[in-house]
């Protein structure tokens, strides 16, 4: 179940730089390999870079918050998912993908925020991250690598859609944390 549980929060984590990918290769005319691979690479190192860190943090702070750390899982995969929610819905002009490496970096950074708050959940429920950080991060590279190529051959059809299947998966994960530590035990 908890591997079930890696996979579900690596695939929602992911939906963003899956998004930004679609968006690459559907304003694309030709994609090659070395960009498909470079995308990937650091979609897939910021996701797991940041997972890291958020946990990283959490650690520090757990014994300050140990009494109400479900509550503030909770809140962050809501709000996360809600905001993925939120963006799905909004509409977003197609411009012309750029794969220098600073507008890759400023992407990457931006889309990974939200797998800093899943590192900081992972901390203050005291789970181990190394192994849901490396998941997050293979799932990160191999969406956003594959997107590319989604992305030519759907165009914008599923882009928003994406995003808003994220934000879902995001906010159940975080209901049954709190349903595990009897928050709707009534």
């Amino acid at each position: 179940m908890e591997l079930l549980n890696t996979v579900l929060i690596a695939i929602a984590l992911a939906m963003d730089s899956f998004t930004v990918s679609i968006s690459g290769g559907s304003s694309m005319k030709k994609i090659k390999l070395k960009d498909s691979i470079t995308i990937g690479l650091y979609f897939g190192f910021f996701q797991f870079f940041m997972t890291v860190l958020g946990w990283k943090s959490g650690i520090v702070f757990s014994e300050i918050i140990d009494s109400f750390d479900h509550w503030i899982a909770l809140g962050l995969l809501v709000f996360i998912g809600g905001k993925m929610i939120f963006n799905s819905f909004k509409k977003t002009e197609c411009t012309k993908f750029s794969f220098t490496h600073k507008t890759l970096f400023i992407l990457a950074i931006a889309t990974s925020i939200d797998a800093l708050g899943i590192g900081l959940s992972y901390a203050l429920l005291d789970k181990s991250v190394i192994f849901t950080s490396t998941i997050i991060g293979i799932v990160a590279f191999t969406f956003s690598a594959g997107g590319i190529y989604l992305g030519k051959l759907c165009k914008k059809a599923l882009k928003n859609k994406a995003e808003l299947i994220g934000g879902i998966l995001l906010i159940l994960i975080g209901l049954k944390i709190a349903y595990e530590h009897g928050v709707f035990n009534f």
